[in-house]
């Protein structure tokens, strides 16, 4: 099969993200300051979409306050430079249990789970452009830990998706969770075409070597638009991968700390890298409002009241 290359390609910055990343490095931001300027200046770097999560401005540790999502999302809309703005809506569905012989009752510490509505509160208050709808249930890394999707709650928070005119950003760790995203636009819970985040390299879902990329990429409807990143030190080579195989990128802090071996990165030295990536291959890096045109996607206005 001949390659079909992506010859105009769109960059999201992943900015902070939920994982425990903190204090390993200075640049990871906290505040909705720190993370609204650090949106910025990755799309002055030439990120066309910025996905963003929330931390508590004092530990760092991930949050799902509305105060913090509002903020953020009126800084990076009064910015003297346009970006497609992404919510997470992967908040809320952490489950801890406990001992492999005393899995009940969970375990609270860790976990967060509460309904489709209030997961979703901070997509209806602030109004992105984009949200993520993680599209199944993960094990992670970590030992008792389970990232809950059912498919019943993602049908409930992908019809408020659409509902209130945001799109949805499928996150697919693995290609069963393509296949529900497929079933979900063929019982119109969300619409076609539908936009799509190919998350490689995640323990424990799909690993990110090239058959299994390939397999997923060919499991995504022709009509559909993509994005694939992977981890660490893979990110920038799947930044080259993902445009051969006809797709968009995303890097930044979420997914990676290093910009070299022992350097660490700002998000917007990410962006940066990877627009170099892109068009020493030959293609050209879009802006906002091209993607806002490919993805039918409308600008929103501040909402601060």
């Amino acid at each position: 099969m001949p390659l079909q290359m992506n010859r105009d390609v769109f960059i999201t910055a992943a900015i902070t993200g939920s994982g425990g990343t903190q204090d390993r490095s200075p640049h990871v931001p906290r505040s909705p300051k720190q993370i609204a300027d650090a949106a910025i200046d990755a799309a002055k770097a030439g990120a066309a979409i910025v996905h963003c999560h929330v931390r508590d401005p004092e530990s760092g540790a991930p949050s799902r306050n509305l105060a913090l999502y509002r903020e953020v999302t009126d800084r990076i809309r009064a910015a003297d430079v346009d970006v497609v703005l992404n919510l997470t809506a992967g908040m809320g569905g952490d489950m801890v249990f406990g001992s492999t012989e005393a899995p009940l009752p969970i375990n609270p510490n860790g976990t967060d789970m509460v309904g489709a509505t209030e997961r979703m509160a901070h997509v209806a208050e602030c109004l992105p452009e984009i949200c993520t709808l993680d599209c199944g249930t993960m094990n992670f890394a970590e030992a008792d830990y389970v990232m809950t999707n059912t498919p019943g709650m993602l049908r409930a928070m992908g019809q408020m998706m659409t509902d209130l005119g945001v799109k949805p950003e499928i996150e697919a760790f693995d290609t069963g969770h393509l296949w529900f995203a497929t079933q979900l636009v063929k019982e119109g819970v969300l619409t076609s075409p539908a936009l799509v985040q190919l998350c490689m390299g995640v323990p424990w879902g799909a690993p990110n070597d090239l058959n299994t990329f390939m397999a997923m990429v060919n499991n995504v409807p022709a009509d559909w638009d993509w994005s694939a990143f992977s981890l660490g030190r893979d990110q920038m080579p799947y930044v080259a991968a993902a445009v051969l195989a006809g797709g968009n990128v995303r890097v930044g802090l979420e997914d990676n700390l290093f910009l070299d071996k022992g350097v660490l990165a700002t998000n917007a030295q990410l962006v940066e890298r990877a627009v170099t990536i892109v068009e020493n291959m030959g293609a050209r890096v879009i802006g906002p409002d091209a993607v806002r045109e490919r993805l039918g996607l409308t600008k929103r206005a501040p909402v601060s009241k």
